[in-house]
């Protein structure tokens, strides 16, 4: 899958706001070149609430594991909570990281640095991990959608 491909599945939910920090923006310069996916009906950037799902596309300061640098390469994340963390990696969120490889391709891995809050990655989503990465978009977007529904008492401003 390409970034492209990720952010046309994302734009294509309800109530989805893409943020795509660039030059001159409010947002910090290290940001610029990456997307963050909310859940918004109401087209405003959530005060309190985190993205559901990002794509970063270069390392950060304190998250270089996944060797984002490189020619091309770029990282899936998906908040897919502790339960289904633990569904999907056979390990609880908040157990102590084991020898991972987070620079690998193409494989669900937890996050290297939020894995404990329940989020997972995909480093250049292929053949193995593009149907799944979709799936587990979907279901953070759900997610959020239900978090914002409690947040506002229930079904209000959504259809």
């Amino acid at each position: 899958m390409t970034i492209e491909q990720i952010r046309a599945v994302a734009r294509a939910l309800d109530g989805v706001l893409e943020l795509a920090p660039r030059p001159g923006d409010a947002f910090p310069e290290l940001a610029w070149g990456d997307y963050f996916f909310y859940f918004a009906p109401d087209g405003a950037l959530p005060q309190r609430e985190q993205p559901f799902a990002t794509i970063v596309t270069k390392d950060y300061p304190d998250d270089t594991a996944s060797r984002l640098d490189g020619e091309g390469r770029w990282r899936l994340n998906i908040h897919v909570g502790r339960a289904r963390f633990a569904e999907l990696l056979g390990e609880k969120p908040s157990a102590e990281p084991t020898r991972t490889d987070f620079g690998t391709v193409d494989v669900l891995l937890p996050h290297p640095v939020y894995r404990a809050q329940g989020w997972v990655a995909v480093v250049n989503p292929g053949p193995r991990t593009s149907e799944l990465a979709v799936s587990l978009l979907r279901e953070a977007h759900t997610a959020a959608q239900r978090r914002t529904q409690r947040r506002l008492g229930g079904s209000a401003g959504f259809a």
